[in-house]
């Protein structure tokens, strides 16, 4: 791979841009398809603060989670936080691409890798999406996973294990009282999970993003909840990502932007 837009076929390869959600935005999304490439930088999101970084090593490419564009642009100037960092992207000659909910949904992607990390098993089948959201050859793949934990605890064990394996320094939990010994993990924002993780029969929902009356919801289910935060459960994608990529092309320089929380508990 010397090209962007082999490193972008590349990822759609692993994690197919046709299983994305309908309203998310993936692929390159600044830059050129041609823009021969020797040094990639992979982040979580192309802040200013990471495109800085990107700059600083000399990054012919960023490879991020969540997209740089969203919805529509309709300038690109130095007058807002996008146009900022588009404007530094295409003056220093980066090009971007961003993996989303691509990444999220595909086999070997978001949910997998979390669902791993915390040990969920299901000894009967594969684990299963808490929500499924299409088909990815004769598997069903959707958003987050649903299994067993092996052994039965209290939200305060479970939240304890959540952080020392994803690296987290505080959790917010609200307790059904329950001991847990089904989980559901749907890494990123769960605010529309509460009823898949019902659903699913879990004893807790793992996820980030929630406010006070899905808590509070979710505990009348008889559902605990551990809020790990967006960006607490993601992260792992820069690890995944760049250590896939380095191994699938060993002359590429790919470089992991640092985990470090965007903001703290004070």
């Amino acid at each position: 791979m010397k090209t962007c837009g082999e490193i972008a076929a590349w990822f759609d390869r692993e994690w197919p841009e046709d299983l994305a959600e309908s309203w998310d935005n993936v692929g390159l999304l600044a830059g050129r398809a041609d823009k021969e490439v020797h040094i990639v930088y992979v982040a979580l999101d192309a802040t200013e603060k990471v495109i800085e970084a990107a700059v600083r090593a000399g990054a012919d490419m960023l490879v991020t989670h969540h997209p740089l564009i969203f919805g529509g642009v309709k300038h690109v100037s130095d007058q807002d936080a996008l146009g900022r960092r588009l404007l530094a992207l295409i003056g220093a000659d980066i090009s971007c691409y961003s993996g989303h909910t691509s990444f999220d949904i595909a086999k070997g992607g978001m949910a997998d890798l979390a669902a791993e990390r915390l040990g969920l098993f299901d000894k009967e089948k594969a684990l299963f999406p808490l929500q499924v959201t299409g088909e990815q050859g004769d598997v069903s793949v959707g958003i987050g996973k649903v299994g067993d934990l092996r052994e039965a605890l209290t939200v305060e064990e479970l939240s304890g294990i959540v952080k020392e394996r994803f690296g987290i320094p505080a959790v917010t939990v609200y307790s059904a009282g329950n001991r847990i010994k089904r989980a559901a993990i749907s890494p990123g924002s769960g605010k529309s999970m509460g009823k898949e993780a019902i659903r699913s029969g879990a004893d807790v929902l793992i996820t980030g993003d929630m406010g006070h009356h899905e808590g509070l919801d979710l505990v009348a289910e008889g559902v605990s909840l551990i809020d790990a935060g967006h960006y607490g459960l993601e992260h792992i994608f820069i690890e995944a990502v760049a250590e896939k990529l380095q191994a699938a092309d060993a002359s590429l320089t790919v470089i992991k932007d640092p985990v470090a929380y965007p903001c703290r508990v004070l």
